[in-house]
C-alpha cells in the first residue's frame, strides 16, 4: 500500500462509510469552530473535508499551520449529516475524522491565496506561477490542455497520421518574426536557430515518401505579446500530406475541428462545414481577414452614393473626388437608443486615431429622412438608393467612414466589433469557423517601395503555372488559407510550392536571388529535384485552440509557463546574464552600451 494515500481527496462517497484511510493534500481552507476544525485538504483531483476534535493532541499544531501546507492524515470516513452535505463536492456526503497528520512540506505565508478567486497582478501571477497554477481555474484550464491533446493525437492517429518529431536546431530562414538564435560552440561564429515553425522539415518528410504527417510542435518567435500570442514560443498542431488539394486539407481540419469542440464544448458550431470566404471580399464585408462571424454586422461599400448631386455632405464628396472611398455599417432598429449611444461610438472611432464616424438613423413621417449630425445632407431620393443598396429598413442606423481603403478597413473592422459589443448582438455560445482563401501571392511594402510576399512563401500559385502573368505579381493568387474561429486566427497553410524552377522565379519577384534561395533553402529545394510529390498542409495553435474552449481571452491562462509582455520568465529569472567563460567557449564577445 502507498504510504503516502490509500485514495485521493475527489474518490471517497458515503460508501466508504466507517473505512480507514490516508490522503495526502495541500491545506486548501481551515475553519475553526472551537471545539472542531474542518479543514478542506485538496489534491489535484479534488477537496475532501476532513475534521479534528480538540480533545485530538494534534489539534493545536494543525490550527496553527500555514494554509497551502502539504499534509499525510489518517482518518476514518464519516457520514455528513443531511443539513451539512455539500452537493458542490464530489465527496460531498462524507467528511474524514482527523486521527493523527504529519507534515509533508511546509509552507511560508502566501503572496497569492490559493483558494482566492481574486485577480492579481501578471507580475505576481507570473513570479509565482507554481502557486496560480494551484487555483482552481486556471488548475483545470492546464488539464484541459492536456485532454485537448491527448485527443488531437488520438484523432490524427484515427485518420491515418503518422507523428514524427522534427529538429530543434536548425538553420535560419525568413518566416516572417525574428529568430532565436543559438551560438554553435564547435562551429565559431555561425549560429543554429530555433524553428518558428517545421516548414521546411514537413516539406521533406513528404519528399521522403511519408503520406500523412503531424506533431505538436513546439515553436519559437522572437516578436512581441499579445492576448492570442505568447511572445518567444507556442504550440502548433503541424500536419502535412501528399498528393492532396486544397479541399483535402479542409475536410481533414473541419472533421478534427468539430469533432474536437463538440468534444469539450456545448456551445453550439455555427457551420460544421465551413464558410469558404475569399480574402479580398473578408476585407471588403469586415474589414479584416480575421472574422468573428458571430457578429451580424457587415461593411457595404457605398462610395458611388456620394457622387449624387442632391447629397450635400461635402467633405465626404470632395475625398471621394480625390479618390477616397466611403463605406458603412447598418445597424438593425437602433433608432431608439440613446444619443449617448451614437456619440460614444463616434468618441471611441477618435480615440482609434481615426477622424470619427459619421452617423445618422433612417426614420419616415411625411417622407424619408436621415435624423443625427449629417442626416440633413441626404435627399429623400439617395435615401432609398442606400436603403436598396445596403438593404436598410426605415429605424436602421448608419455610421460612415471615409478615407483611403487600408484606413477604412482598419477602423471599420474595429468598429464592428465595437457597436455589436455595445448593443449586444454577439451569441457568446457559438463557434463560428470559417477559412479564409485566395490570398495575393505579394503585397507592396510601402515603406521599402518593394514587392513582397503576403503569406507564405512557400505556397503554390493558383492557375495554369505556363499562363501566369509574372509581370503583374499583384495579381497573383496563392493556394494559401487562414481558418478562424470567433474573430481569432488559429492557422495558416497552403498547397505547397514543389517545382524548383518554380520556387526561383516566385522568389526572384520578392527579391532573392538563385543564390540566396540555395542558401537559405538549401536542403528543401535541393531535395525537390529528386521526386517532389504535390503536398499541402496546415498548423492550427494549440494554445489558441484550447483559450477558445476555455472560453479565455488570454493565452497567459491555458500556458503552463508563459513569458511577461517583455519576454521575461520572471520565475526562472529568464533571459539570464551569461560568464564571460561561457561566452568565451561559444566565441563570442559582448559589445552593450549601458545607458
Amino acid at each position: 500500500m502507498n504510504k503516502y494515500r490509500t485514495h485521493n481527496c475527489n474518490e471517497l462517497n458515503i460508501k466508504d462509510a466507517g473505512v480507514k484511510v490516508i490522503l495526502s493534500g495541500w491545506i486548501n481552507k481551515k475553519r475553526d469552530h472551537g471545539n472542531l476544525l474542518f479543514v478542506d485538504l485538496r489534491d489535484n483531483y479534488g477537496i475532501t473535508q476532513c475534521i479534528i476534535s480538540k480533545e485530538n493532541s494534534y489539534f493545536e499544531e494543525l490550527e496553527r499551520l500555514q494554509l497551502e501546507t502539504v499534509i499525510k492524515l489518517n482518518g476514518k470516513v464519516i457520514k455528513r449529516s443531511e443539513d451539512s452535505i455539500n452537493k458542490e463536492l464530489k465527496t460531498g456526503e462524507i467528511e474524514v475524522s482527523i486521527e493523527n497528520f504529519e507534515i509533508l512540506g511546509s509552507c511560508k505565508e502566501l503572496p497569492l491565496p490559493v483558494f482566492s478567486n481574486q485577480e492579481y497582478a501578471e507580475e505576481i501571477r507570473l513570479k509565482y506561477r507554481f502557486l496560480d497554477l494551484r487555483r482552481k481555474k486556471i488548475h483545470e484550464n492546464i488539464i484541459l490542455r492536456s485532454k485537448v491533446i491527448s485527443f488531437i493525437r488520438n484523432e490524427m492517429n484515427k485518420l491515418g497520421f503518422l507523428e514524427f518529431q522534427t529538429p530543434i536546431l536548425t538553420s535560419s530562414s525568413p518566416e516572417g518574426a525574428r529568430d532565436f538564435l543559438v551560438p554553435s560552440r564547435l562551429n565559431p561564429g555561425k549560429f543554429y536557430a530555433l524553428p518558428q515553425a517545421p516548414q521546411q522539415f514537413k516539406q521533406l518528410v513528404m519528399v521522403s515518401g511519408f503520406d500523412k504527417y503531424f506533431q505538436i510542435a513546439p515553436c519559437f518567435r522572437d516578436e512581441d505579446a499579445r492576448a492570442d500570442r505568447s511572445p518567444g514560443e507556442f504550440y502548433q498542431l503541424d500536419l502535412e500530406m501528399s498528393f492532396v488539394e486544397q479541399e483535402d486539407v479542409f475536410k481533414i481540419i473541419e472533421k478534427l475541428m468539430v469533432n474536437l469542440f463538440k468534444h469539450f464544448s456545448s456551445k453550439k458550431i455555427l457551420h460544421e462545414k465551413f464558410p469558404r470566404i475569399p480574402y479580398e471580399e473578408s476585407m471588403k464585408k469586415y474589414g479584416t481577414d480575421k472574422p468573428d462571424l458571430r457578429n451580424p454586422l457587415i461593411i457595404q461599400e457605398v462610395t458611388d452614393l456620394f457622387k449624387r448631386d442632391d447629397i450635400k455632405f461635402d467633405i465626404f464628396k470632395k475625398l471621394v473626388k480625390s479618390g477616397s472611398i466611403v463605406r458603412a455599417i447598418i445597424t438593425k432598429n437602433t433608432k431608439d437608443q440613446p444619443r449617448s449611444f451614437f456619440d460614444n461610438i463616434d468618441k471611441w472611432a477618435k480615440e482609434q486615431g481615426a477622424s470619427g464616424l459619421a452617423y445618422f438613423t433612417i426614420e419616415q413621417d411625411k417622407e424619408i429622412k436621415g435624423k443625427g449630425p449629417v442626416g440633413k445632407f441626404f435627399s429623400e431620393d439617395s435615401l432609398k438608393e442606400l436603403m436598396k443598396n445596403c438593404n436598410a429598413e426605415i429605424g436602421d442606423s448608419v455610421f460612415l467612414a471615409c478615407g483611403k481603403e487600408k484606413e477604412i478597413e482598419k477602423i471599420l473592422s474595429l468598429a464592428r466589433d465595437k457597436i455589436a459589443q455595445d448593443l449586444d448582438i454577439i451569441d457568446k455560445d457559438q463557434f463560428a469557423f470559417c477559412w479564409i482563401v485566395d490570398y495575393p501571392m505579394y503585397e507592396f511594402d510601402a515603406n521599402t517601395k518593394k514587392v513582397i510576399f503576403s503569406h507564405n512563401p512557400f505556397s503554390m500559385p493558383q492557375g495554369n503555372i505556363k499562363e501566369l502573368n509574372f509581370d503583374k505579381p499583384l495579381d497573383i493568387k496563392a493556394y494559401q488559407y487562414d481558418i478562424v474561429c470567433n474573430g481569432i486566427e488559429l492557422s495558416s497553410g497552403a498547397i505547397r510550392n514543389h517545382i524548383p524552377e518554380l520556387m526561383y522565379k516566385l522568389f526572384s519577384i520578392a527579391g532573392y536571388s538563385a543564390k540566396e534561395v540555395n542558401e537559405k533553402f538549401s536542403g528543401m529545394i535541393n531535395a525537390f529535384n529528386y521526386g517532389a510529390p504535390p503536398h499541402g498542409g496546415i498548423a492550427p495553435g494549440i494554445d489558441r485552440i484550447v483559450m477558445l474552449l476555455a472560453g479565455k481571452e488570454n493565452i497567459r491562462e491555458v500556458t503552463l509557463f508563459p513569458m511577461n509582455q517583455n519576454a521575461q520568465d520572471l520565475m526562472m529569472q529568464a533571459p539570464s546574464e551569461i560568464d564571460e567563460k561561457q561566452l568565451k567557449e561559444l566565441s563570442i564577445k559582448k559589445d552593450i552600451k549601458k545607458n
